[in-house]
């Protein structure tokens, strides 16, 4: 019987581009979304099984995973989920922050909250899509890299307690990738790639062992450099690097 996987984020971006690249190595692809329509129309045009699911609701997600589960578990979850809006200083809201933080960071949350039980007794792997951008703040993302921040932080605490357990558990770090949310961006994207790639070096990333998949890897590299520089040296340089 072929693998299992739930994508969930699964309709646009690199979802959707996983979805692809997931059935062309033989998966049972199951994708779900908020946006129902648009979630429907890429499952049908790809052939995949999908699931309409809104993750800041909590409820929702505990029950999606129990009827999943009922039908057939899947031996590999992706939480994809997530969104983004730039908030500049001069804008700064505790709406915005909060927004963020529900799908990006809490999304995840009640995701893992319906997975994990399962997980530590049967096994099974889970890669939780981040960003580089919750390496260090950066202008304009303080709501955004705040949630991506809390999400590898997360991702950290779970690894260590998970190490022993049947619970493979994956950050995934990547840079600016070509997507709807990304297309909003009013500045130029350094090292941009396409979500085809993006899918390409995840699922190579999770067949091997290293807990976190970051790209590209140079800017990747130069990111996790930047997290080592004092404050001195750091602020001075991003903003010169992101002026506009």
């Amino acid at each position: 019987m072929a693998s299992r996987i739930w994508i969930i984020g699964g309709s646009t971006g690199i979802g959707a581009a996983l979805a692809k690249a997931y059935l062309d190595e033989g998966y049972q692809v199951l994708i779900s979304a908020r946006n129902e329509e648009r979630l429907i129309t890429f499952a049908e045009s790809i052939g995949c099984q999908y699931m309409p699911l809104d993750v800041t609701d909590r409820d929702s997600c505990i029950n999606a995973w129990a009827e999943i589960c009922q039908e057939c578990m899947p031996d590999k979850v992706i939480i994809s989920s997530g969104t983004h809006q730039e908030m500049p200083a001069t804008e700064f809201n505790a709406d915005n922050c909060e927004s963020l933080m529900q799908v990006n960071y809490f999304g995840a949350v009640y995701l893992l909250e319906a997975i994990l039980p399962t997980y530590l007794k049967s096994g099974g792997q889970i890669g939780v899509i981040s960003s580089l951008a919750g390496y260090r703040g950066l202008p304009y993302a303080s709501s955004y890299g705040a949630s991506k921040a809390a999400l590898i932080n997360l991702c950290e605490s779970l690894r260590v307690e998970l190490e022993d357990s049947k619970v493979d558990i994956r950050l995934i770090n990547p840079g600016f990738v070509k997507t709807p949310l990304t297309d909003k961006n009013q500045f130029q994207m350094p090292a941009l790639i396409l979500p085809e790639q993006a899918a390409a070096e995840i699922v190579k990333g999770l067949k091997g062992r290293s807990f976190e998949i970051r790209f590209p890897k140079l800017f990747a590299a130069t990111l996790a450099l930047l997290r080592h520089l004092p404050y001195k040296l750091y602020f001075p340089l991003v903003k010169r690097v992101t002026k506009r």
